[in-house]
């Protein structure tokens, strides 16, 4: 997707503080920096509270930067993470040397912006927010969707696993939006919200047939290619041509068919009422389309290859519109609020305030009436520093309770977490001391094999040499023996040619 560009000053919206004296609250709305979804499903949040007169400070950071900037937010970054890459790309080293530090510094980052921000509650998807609050006491609001049953690697469920039961337990409300019929992936302590979409109010550009929005992790460009082939309009999110825009949920609801991988437009189609063809490219991914299919969920089908995605686009499934969670969630963050935040007064106190406030006071009275409306009013604000102390101490141990549920819940997932590594620790081990073991025994039986076939090769060699040698040595001796017979043979012609010589030489002296 190309960077964005800057939006113009004058076309921000105003997300100046009010004064002092509105008495709305401040609340602070973070986001996690791995894609943009989780931006704008925060945007939304945002969006609403504000609406209804509460002033809010956004961080996060990350891929959603350019969309918080867009609707107008300026926003605190903190140390940017990424596990998503380091993860999935089995690169151990890169998550030691590098995921797992910036974690650390991410959650430093965000206690100091608490700090000085002081806001009166946070509400976000980004676990290291999450621990951030906790750390310095600001009540906490968590909207979340990726539960551990959503996650194929063993490693990412874990983790899912254990800042889901971290949040549950940690915050005063745990929000899991979802368009499924069905909440069984939510945990125990979940509010299940109908989806969350950001709103947007107008166009930038016109509409089309067909949306198609593929995610941070996957590439729609080909599809988007073969539909316009067929004669569709077609809005490419992922190609150059588009310009990033403050809320993709106008284009959607003119659209005939919505195009997909993540989860975030699936969302944002439901809320859009628009039919949906989701094309799964991650291992989440693949998790969310498996529970549409398996929840038969209206509005929605899965296409697996990309020749599924131009048929089911050719025939959509019938749309089915869902209310938007966001006004839901802001509403009851600041209900909340309202209620842990009004004050506490004692009835008589206020009765007895009210009768010494319609109590006239005639000229001229003497001091000891003055001096017994002093200690009246003395009477009145020591009542009211009582109360104040009771209502505080009560505050005080409903938090100090509150900490101590939290940290125990927190105890006992982390206590389960090691205990479930413990156990994976010990059945990798023992698988990789099975392995090896095996690795010995077949390199044993190789090695044995390969000494006795040698052998019978060389009792194989040695048998021939002997052989050769035997023949050698008959051979040797039949020439032995022929040479000696040519030998007498040779002596016996040469001896009768001598003595044929010597009569030849007998009968010639005689003559």
């Amino acid at each position: 997707m190309p960077s964005p560009s800057q939006p113009a000053t004058d076309s921000l919206q105003s997300h100046r503080p009010p004064s002092d004296s509105s008495g709305e609250p401040t609340i602070a709305v973070a986001h996690y920096p791995e894609g943009a979804g989780h931006a704008t499903r925060m945007l939304a949040i945002a969006d609403e509270l504000e609406t209804r007169g509460a002033t809010v400070r956004m961080a996060g950071g990350g891929a959603g930067s350019r969309f918080v900037a867009l609707n107008g937010y300026d926003a605190f970054e903190p140390t940017n993470v990424d596990f998503i890459d380091t993860v999935q790309d089995g690169a151990v080293r890169q998550v030691l040397t590098g995921s797992l530090p910036a974690s650390a510094n991410r959650i430093a980052d965000y206690v100091d912006w608490l700090r000085e921000t002081a806001p009166d509650a946070l509400v976000t998807d980004d676990m290291f927010a999450a621990m951030a609050a906790l750390r310095i006491d600001v009540p906490l609001y968590v909207l979340k969707h990726d539960m551990p049953g959503l996650y194929r690697n063993r490693l990412e469920r874990a983790g899912a696993a254990f800042h889901t039961s971290f949040q549950v337990s940690a915050a005063e409300a745990f929000f899991y939006p979802a368009v499924w019929p069905a909440a069984g992936l939510a945990p125990e302590g979940a509010t299940r919200v109908p989806p969350v979409a950001l709103e947007g109010e107008s166009r930038d550009r016109d509409g089309a047939d067909v949306v198609v929005v593929p995610s941070h992790y996957s590439e729609l460009g080909r599809i988007a290619t073969a539909l316009e082939r067929e004669g569709y309009d077609v809005i490419d999110v992922g190609s150059d041509d588009w310009e990033p825009v403050p809320s993709l949920l106008p284009y959607l609801r003119d659209a005939e068919v919505v195009v997909c991988s993540g989860y975030s437009t699936v969302m944002d189609a439901a809320v859009a009422g628009t039919p949906c063809v989701v094309h799964p490219a991650t291992d989440e991914q693949e998790a969310v389309a498996d529970r549409l299919r398996d929840d038969e969920t209206a509005g929605f089908t899965v296409a697996e290859e990309p020749l599924d995605v131009l048929e089911a686009v050719a025939d959509p499934p019938d749309p089915t519109g869902h209310e938007n969670g966001a006004p839901y969630v802001a509403e009851t963050i600041l209900a909340d609020l309202r209620t842990t935040t009004a004050p506490r007064t004692d009835g008589r106190i206020e009765e007895r305030a009210a009768a010494d406030d319609r109590r006239p006071v005639a000229a001229g009275r003497g001091v000891g009436r003055r001096a017994a409306t002093g200690r009246d009013r003395l009477l009145r604000v020591g009542d009211r520093v009582r109360g104040g102390a009771r209502s505080a101490g009560r505050a005080g141990v409903r938090g100090a309770t509150r900490t101590a549920v939290a940290t125990r819940r927190t105890a006992v997932a982390v206590a389960a977490g090691a205990r479930s590594t413990a156990g994976s620790v010990r059945r990798y081990g023992l698988a990789t001391s099975v392995l090896l073991a095996s690795v010995a025994v077949f390199a044993d039986c190789r090695l044995r094999r390969t000494g006795d076939a040698t052998a019978r090769r060389l009792a194989a060699l040695a048998a021939g040499l002997r052989t050769v040698a035997a023949r050698t040595r008959d051979a040797l001796a039949r020439g032995e023996r022929a040479l000696a017979r040519a030998g007498t043979t040779v002596a016996g012609g040469i001896a009768r040619l001598g003595g044929s010589l010597r009569d030849a030489l007998a009968t010639g002296t005689r003559e």
